[in-house]
């Protein structure tokens, strides 16, 4: 209590002048208006395509006397946080599902299981991976959205040239993927100019560990294995991918000047062998580079299986929300069935109309994705997202996801910050993980008092 009392205090006086940036709301704007309507306003969450104004827009329908105003922008936890303290929150906040516990655990965002109550919400329809990300100490905090898997994207070009064939990229057996790296590497004038495999560090280092048997954050959210053996041995296997590419600096400086969104990207020029990465980019190819001949294969545990590791972000109420009722009413329209069924027909016509393929929308809400998948998408003659659908709705129900935890923030924070230290050079990668366990615990141990 004197913890959240004196953060309250220390941020009041940022958040006043936080409130004029956008994102927050004043007592006078959130008062009803003419016609009875509820002003409601959001911070977090953009309208940069059908998926979201579609949405808007069933909202509005569907409750026309509630009035969205959307502040567009990225989630600015110090700018929420303060406007929080200082009792001007906005009505509902859109955040990363594995930050979410932090935010519960300050008292910045509210319990919603009175909001799913009244509403008729089912969580059972929903994907278990991702409703225990948004829930801590057995209460809800938030409303999942989208849920995003990562899949093995392979060049199929650049492996052939090297002799191999795509089904040889496997990140199953270790030892045999550091050797495939290097053989599929390529530099000119000593300059790296192929990346033979990237493992995208820091923020697959997740994945990389389940592949070898462990989770980061215990099923409780309440402990952390971030230096057992089995991450140091994943974090240890993955930079030395780097490391035999030339090192970090050079790495991130060539994979930096990648035309990745656009039609000269890293697979049609040749830049990149293979990759992890999230499954809405195989719309990207599909659409800016039709004719790129790649192969879309699961990311595998060190045992053959196939493995992913999902995310996304949930609408979450914060506390002392002037609106509750009206941002109860937002938060779970705009992730229902009927919501994403339109959603997903407004952003296939679109793409129609600039000529380009629709690879469906992927959400928490399992319902929704049934009948997206069986009444929206269809075959796009475009083997890329054909198979790559296939490939990603496959691994949907297995995916691995980090769990909610009161310190969900500090953990990503301090297992990224250790491997950008060891990128760097500046810590042994096991020193660094030590570090990051112990700051990971004093985060939770805090969070927990």
């Amino acid at each position: 209590m004197n913890q959240r009392l004196g953060f309250a205090a220390g941020l009041a006086g940022a958040a006043m002048v936080l409130a004029a940036c956008g994102g927050v709301s004043s007592d006078s704007d959130n008062q009803s208006s003419e016609g009875g309507q509820a002003k409601i306003t959001t911070m977090g969450f953009g309208l940069p395509d059908e998926h979201a104004t579609a949405r808007i827009d069933a909202v509005k329908e569907a409750h026309p006397n509630i009035d969205v105003q959307v502040n567009e922008g990225g989630f600015d936890e110090q700018q929420f946080l303060a406007a929080v303290a200082s009792n001007e929150p906005p009505d509902a906040v859109y955040v990363d599902r594995v930050k979410l516990g932090s935010l519960a655990a300050r008292g910045a965002v509210e319990p919603i299981d009175d909001c799913l109550q009244k509403e008729n919400i089912d969580l059972g329809k929903y994907r278990e991976q991702a409703v225990k990300q948004v829930q801590l100490d057995g209460k809800t905090y938030g409303m999942p959205e989208f849920h995003m898997v990562r899949v093995l994207i392979i060049n199929n070009a650049a492996v052939r040239e090297a002799g191999l064939q795509p089904q040889d990229v496997s990140t199953s057996d270790w030892g045999r993927l550091s050797e495939i790296t290097t053989q599929l590497a390529r530099a000119e004038g000593g300059k790296l100019s192929r990346i033979g495999f990237d493992p995208k560090l820091p923020e697959f280092l997740p994945l990389w560990a389940k592949a070898n048997g462990v989770d980061l954050i215990g099923e409780d959210g309440k402990s952390v294995q971030l230096d057992s053996p089995e991450v140091i041995e994943a974090a240890e296997t993955t930079l030395q991918l780097i490391q035999q590419q030339g090192g970090w600096a050079g790495f991130k400086a060539f994979r930096d000047s990648w035309d990745f969104f656009g039609a000269q990207n890293q697979y049609v020029t040749g830049q990149l062998a293979a990759m992890p990465m999230e499954a809405f980019y195989i719309n990207t190819l599909a659409n800016n580079s039709p004719d790129v001949d790649v192969t879309i294969a699961p990311f595998t545990d060190r045992d053959g299986n196939p493995l992913t590791l999902s995310s996304g972000s949930a609408w979450a109420i914060p506390k002392g929300a002037k609106n509750r009722d009206a941002s109860c009413k937002f938060i779970t329209t705009m992730t229902k069935t009927e919501t994403w069924l339109k959603a997903a027909n407004a952003r296939k016509a679109a793409l129609a109309k600039e000529g380009r393929k629709y690879s469906g929308t992927y959400t928490a809400n399992k319902e929704a994705d049934e009948k997206i998948f069986d009444e929206v998408y269809d075959n796009q003659e475009n083997k890329l997202i054909d198979t790559g659908v296939k490939v990603a709705l496959e691994i949907q129900d297995d995916a691995y996801a980090l769990p909610g935890s009161p310190a969900g923030s500090e953990v990503i924070k301090a297992y990224e910050g250790a491997l950008n230290r060891a990128l760097n050079g500046q810590q042994p990668i096991a020193d660094a993980l030590h570090q990051a366990q112990s700051e990971a615990t004093e985060a939770i141990e805090r969070a927990g008092s």
